[in-house]
């Protein structure tokens, strides 16, 4: 392909820029009155936008279908393609290509940049206008190879999203086997293969061999996001992870620049749940982690586990409390709206089944300590690849919008 007889343009000339307007929230509805209403990147999906859940009868700047729409508030870049005619609040932008424009062709050049929309300072926005969006250059090939291009990147991008399905399933299916492992456990012990299984094993409430306690309530003036500092951390349930692990952030290490009361510092090792869910999805509540480092804080939102008894080893209960069991049932009770909640007193009521034998624990940690390690091996092969592969997207859209995809 030669790029000499690529013409280089403002993208205002090969498209119209439709820059998005907010209507009054009153003009909103869920009944289907008016036409579909988006606002930002929260409904976009691979690359159709997801079907709409709110309407608005008061119409402001409308996309139609096959439009590009455009997130222009944090993050910005991110595209999707509208598949009907909607309403765009101002989170949003459509651009419409003109005839001289396939519109395959400039979204993947808009995905190639989706990452380097930049100013003329060079700094990154927060925000992009209308004025800024027509200002992008891009390249225009003649129409027939415009689509000789995007065939190709058609064929290439189909063959790699097929490779990731095919890892992403792998990735799961070690999971399965681990979560399979550990469920039969502690729902059918007799069955679940492990030695020493089935023999001298007691059910007892949990509220017999363990309470929980609430942390201290810290108020967001007495923290901030530090993740460098040397304040200590406040935990909270954003350094959850749905594999039950604390995980530690430039975005969600909370670190206390106030006083706070000294009981309310963990301990190395001290088993811990979530009481706070993020979000209304329950991904998290109710998972234990185990506290690996020191100079950590309790929150309200987070539940201590003391133990009241050495009948249970602290590594039998962390692996309980990922039993799919225990949490349909922290789920089934928890309260609230957007955001769900459990406490000490309904986790403390659910049942657990352990053998009276510390041995016999230890022996099943030591097994489900191999099968998690070697779940993580997988999980961890089978994700470097994913990132290779979308590495190997960005190449290819390299070489595409440089004329040297053939």
């Amino acid at each position: 392909m030669n790029t000499k007889q690529w013409e280089i343009t403002d993208l205002k000339n090969v498209a119209e820029v439709i820059a998005g307007q907010s209507p009054k929230s009153e003009f909103y509805n869920k009944i289907e009155n008016g036409l579909p209403f988006y606002q930002g990147k929260k409904d976009f999906g691979k690359k159709l936008i997801k079907p709409p859940t709110n309407w608005t009868t008061k119409i402001t700047k409308i996309a139609i279908e096959n439009d590009i729409l455009m997130s222009v508030r944090a993050p910005v870049g991110p595209i999707n393609f509208a598949t009907q005619e909607i309403c765009i609040g101002r989170g949003l932008a459509a651009i419409r290509s003109s005839d001289d424009l396939d519109k395959e062709f400039l979204f993947y050049f808009l995905l190639k940049h989706e990452n380097e929309i930049v100013g003329n300072t060079g700094a990154v926005f927060n925000s992009i206008n209308k004025t800024q969006i027509g200002s992008i250059q891009i390249p225009i090939p003649p129409l027939a190879e415009q689509k000789q291009i995007v065939a190709l990147l058609d064929q290439a991008f189909a063959a790699i999203d097929q490779a990731k399905a095919n890892l992403e399933k792998n990735i799961q299916n070690a999971q399965e086997l681990f979560q399979s492992k550990l469920n039969a456990i502690f729902s059918q012990p007799a069955l679940s293969g492990v030695e020493g299984s089935g023999e001298g094993w007691v059910e007892k409430r949990l509220g017999d061999v363990i309470s929980i306690t609430h942390g201290y309530a810290f108020k967001s003036q007495n923290f901030i996001t530090d993740y460098n500092g040397k304040n200590p951390i406040v935990l909270t349930p954003g350094n959850f992870s749905e594999d039950s692990r604390l995980y530690f952030t430039q975005k969600n290490t909370k670190r206390c620049i106030s006083d706070f009361p000294e009981e309310y510092k963990f301990n190395e090792g001290d088993l811990v749940v979530v009481m706070t869910d993020l979000s209304s999805k329950m991904k998290i509540l109710g998972k234990p982690a185990v506290i690996d480092s020191k100079n950590i804080l309790h929150n309200q939102r987070i539940g201590r586990v003391i133990f009241n008894t050495d009948e249970i080893e602290r590594d039998m209960l962390y692996y309980f409390f990922q039993s799919d069991d225990y949490l349909s049932a922290i789920k089934s009770t928890a309260t609230g709206t957007m955001v769900r909640h459990t406490a000490p007193k309904r986790i403390l009521a659910n049942k657990v089944s352990f053998p009276t034998s510390n041995k016999q624990q230890k022996k099943i940690i030591n097994t489900l300590n191999n099968i998690r390690i070697y779940k993580e091996k997988v999980v961890m092969n089978y994700q470097t690849k994913l990132n290779n592969l979308e590495e190997l997207k960005k190449s290819i859209l390299q070489k595409a919008f440089n004329g040297e995809l053939t």
